[in-house]
């Protein structure tokens, strides 16, 4: 196991490095750098203001050695200001310390994400504040979605062909071809529109005080996290994500209730519930598992509709902030989240295989 552990984190690390690389490289294509000078010195600027810009910046030198930079194995650049005085990268990371006491490398390995230029703060700090905002969102999808999935697929799977059978994967079928942007619209208007929908209704009949049962704007859950600024974000994402994970339990189950053993325990006159909970859901379990563990990043990269829709700042909102304002070192470091969390769930999902079914052992 541990040198199955200690290959798979080596093909993690240079998995992470090719992929970092390949969004450096189009995040830092010339017309992107362009972008980003007129976007930060001014739109009219001609193209020999372009290129110093460029230039008082570190962005003109070679492709692999401004990567180098950012992962902080090679010295970072460093030019001359109007004034007469240094600027460069590892300057910009130590502020205004004494130039003497200014580190040679300051890069990814330094703990230096670099600056975004939407937010004029620190991309760690951007960063660190927007997935503690997403991870929240991400608990609660998480504490919704997998029981009800689990109940639905189990349920389905247990008497393949009945009625209950057909209608629960009639349910996980339709919410799962439903998009977010359809389904979070649907909500808003049924629940938070103060026009059309419930809402409406429930005011005139003196149910609630205020003007909508929901609020269809999640922003104030930064602030404090409740029932009715957070529901309506978390069932969208929820529901798209259940049927899929639902599906996935039920075909399982269905393969498990047809097993030997199972038969034989119901031959011995061992109760149906009991042949259902101790001998067949732990083996329906690990296709599922598997599915769930892949949720994790999907939930983490995939909520920028959902985000955006409810104006929740969360890392989603935030991905999507940056690539709209070309802000590079954002984009980079949201890169290297989302890379290292689908790295680590798929490693925990297949530690995860031996734990659910001992005979799977590592070769």
């Amino acid at each position: 196991m541990l040198l199955f552990l200690a290959r798979r984190i080596g093909v993690m690390l240079v998995t992470a490095l090719c992929l970092t690389f390949v969004v450096f490289y189009l995040t830092n294509l010339p017309a992107k750098l362009e972008t980003l000078a007129k976007t930060q010195a001014g739109s009219r600027i001609s193209d020999a203001e372009v290129a110093t810009w460029l230039a008082r910046n570190g962005y003109n030198q070679p492709m692999l050695m401004r990567y180098g930079e950012w992962l902080g194995v090679v010295p970072g650049w460093t030019a001359e200001t109007a004034d007469g005085g240094i600027t460069g990268r590892c300057y910009q990371m130590a502020g205004h310390a004494d130039p003497q006491t200014v580190a040679v490398r300051c890069g990814l390995l330094q703990g230096y994400w670099g600056n975004s230029t939407r937010f004029r703060a620190p991309v760690s700090d951007v960063i660190a504040a927007r997935l503690g905002a997403t991870g929240w969102l991400m608990l609660w999808v998480l504490i919704v979605m997998v029981p009800m999935a689990l109940a639905v697929g189990v349920l389905a799977g247990m008497r393949e062909g009945s009625r209950m059978d057909r209608s629960l994967s009639t349910f996980a079928i339709a919410s799962t071809a439903t998009p977010e942007y359809v389904s979070g619209v649907v909500f808003i208007a049924l629940l938070a529109s103060s026009a059309v929908g419930l809402s409406p209704l429930l005011v005139s009949w003196g149910v609630i005080d205020g003007p909508v049962l929901f609020q269809g704007n999640a922003r104030s859950a930064i602030e404090k996290i409740t029932f009715w600024n957070f529901a309506l974000p978390v069932m969208t994402i929820a529901l798209y994500g259940m049927g899929y994970i639902a599906r996935i339990t039920r075909a399982s189950m269905t393969e498990v209730m047809t097993q030997q053993y199972i038969r034989t325990a119901r031959l011995k006159g061992v109760s149906f519930g009991t042949i259902v909970l101790r001998h067949a859901l732990r083996n329906a379990l690990i296709a599922p598992f598997t599915v769930i563990m892949l949720q994790i990043p999907w939930l983490l990269n995939g909520v920028v509709i959902v985000e955006v829709l409810f104006s929740y700042p969360g890392f989603g909102w935030t991905l999507f902030e940056a690539a709209a304002n070309n802000d590079i070192e954002l984009l980079l470091a949201a890169s290297v989240v989302a890379v290292l969390v689908v790295l680590i769930t798929q490693l925990i999902s297949d530690i995860g295989y031996v734990w659910l079914n001992p005979r799977i052992r590592v070769a």
